[in-house]
């Protein structure tokens, strides 16, 4: 298994269900072919360098995963027929140093991911709390 990185820019004119849906459906895409996702990184909507496909503006997000190379030519094949993402980046992790950063960033977004999750249960456990 190599390690690779994925962000992809979807259009501007997509609703958030929309936009949902697409991400979704690219997490599935990759773990139908044997991939197994890390981490995501959601960067939002962000100013583009220059104008693709008439947009200045695009919905950026980006996959840690592993995968067979094989997947790589299956998930680009995807990407390429979807009209909704107008451009894409794959990035492939290959000498130690490299996949040193590859899971120190995995490792950070994950803690991160769990650390916004937690002020939620606190939350919820003092307001049940509260009631009794």
């Amino acid at each position: 298994m190599r390690y690779y990185e994925l962000l992809f820019v979807l259009r501007p004119t997509l609703t958030e269900e929309e936009i949902k849906a697409k991400v979704d459906f690219i997490k599935e895409v990759l773990e139908k072919n044997g991939a197994k996702v890390a981490a995501k990184l959601t960067l939002g909507a962000k100013k583009l360098a220059y104008t693709v496909q008439k947009f200045k503006r695009g919905y950026y997000t980006v996959y840690y995963f592993q995968a067979p190379a094989s997947v790589i030519a299956e998930i680009e094949r995807v990407i390429r027929i979807n009209e909704e993402i107008i451009k894409f980046l794959t990035v492939k992790f290959e000498n130690k140093t490299e996949i040193a950063y590859w899971e120190k960033s995995v490792a950070k977004l994950n803690s991160k991911a769990v650390q916004e999750a937690e002020p939620e249960t606190d939350a919820k456990s003092e307001q049940t709390s509260e009631q009794a």
